[in-house]
């Protein structure tokens, strides 16, 4: 079904785009099959009508005309339909490579090399890539979770989606509905940040934790999207970044590093073992069961049961 609208709608634009004069409905009706299929004129004007805005939201710049016999008709004039050239300095353009290779191991990476490829054929100038020689770092998105390409999609569609979810404290996964906002990379992690319409409330959900197949389906959302900014503090606050507390553990050396990086004082106990003080805020706990045996929670005290509580949920599984 979605690929015949997608035809519909090219055949529609091809329509109005290659006419000198303007095209009234009947006429449209005739040149597209989809259009000569339709059950009634009703029908056809239904489908016509969503069509156009389609078209519009897409962009497309669509005139209606008038004439002397009060016919209506429409085309879209290519002048008004025609992107001003892309013009690149070395600096855009190299900002534009290194955006291109921070999606290298993800699933856009075939777009992102194609965008690359058709603007340096339309004369964008070739930048020095200072992170291939200079430099030991290159910057990457890792992308290894099934769910993420569905849910991009869902997201920028405006999609309602359902999936299993399992939280690091659940010995099984249970289903949530979901509307998606966006979808944010924090720590080498990618979360979805969006209104779970089962809770009633803005929810945060890491995509490692899904289970099985994201299933979209049909609607509206029933809430509107907060502004990026926002989403983005949502998914920082569930995640653990905004920090209210601090908490002290136990780091056996040598591991840890990214606890290590974050640590307000390290200590030295001996035995193999250091003691840190780290901001604590929300997400703490499911960050420090990542690190198994090599972390031992001192307090506070419900810091501390929680991460019994979510070793214990993983070692009934």
């Amino acid at each position: 079904m979605a690929i015949a609208k997608a035809e519909r709608l090219m055949n529609l634009a091809l329509c109005l785009l290659g006419t000198r004069r303007p095209l009234s409905k009947r006429e449209l009706r005739g040149s597209i099959e989809a259009y000569l299929e339709a059950g009634s004129d009703d029908a056809f004007n239904r489908m016509f009508e969503r069509d156009k805005d389609d078209l519009r939201e897409l962009g497309l710049v669509i005139e209606t005309v008038e004439n002397l016999d009060g016919d209506t008709g429409y085309l879209a004039r290519r002048d008004s339909n025609r992107l001003p050239p892309i013009t690149l300095d070395a600096e855009e353009a190299a900002a534009l490579g290194l955006a291109a290779k921070v999606w290298q191991q993800a699933r856009l990476a075939g777009a992102a090399s194609g965008a690359l490829q058709k603007l340096r054929a339309a004369g964008m100038p070739e930048a020095e890539d200072v992170y291939e020689v200079h430099s030991a770092l290159e910057p990457r998105i890792p992308v290894h979770e099934a769910a993420f390409e569905p849910l991009m999609l869902a997201c920028r569609d405006r999609r309602p989606v359902t999936f299993d979810y399992r939280k690091a404290n659940a010995a099984r996964p249970e289903q949530r509905q979901v509307e998606p906002w966006t979808l944010e990379c924090w720590r080498g992690h990618w979360y979805l940040a969006g209104w779970d319409r089962d809770r009633g409330a803005e929810r945060v959900f890491r995509l490692s934790r899904i289970t099985g197949r994201v299933r979209s389906r049909a609607g509206v959302f029933t809430v509107e999207v907060p502004d990026v900014v926002t989403v983005r503090e949502t998914v920082e606050s569930w995640a653990g970044e905004t920090a209210t507390r601090t908490a002290r553990i136990r780091l056996r050396a040598g591991a840890g590093y990214p606890l290590r990086s974050r640590a307000i004082s390290v200590r030295e106990l001996g035995d193999g073992w250091d003691e840190l003080e780290i901001p604590y805020g929300h997400g703490l706990d499911a960050w420090l069961v990542e690190f198994g045996p090599d972390v031992v929670v001192q307090e506070p005290a419900d810091l501390r049961a929680d991460v019994v509580d979510r070793l214990r949920a993983v070692a009934k599984d």
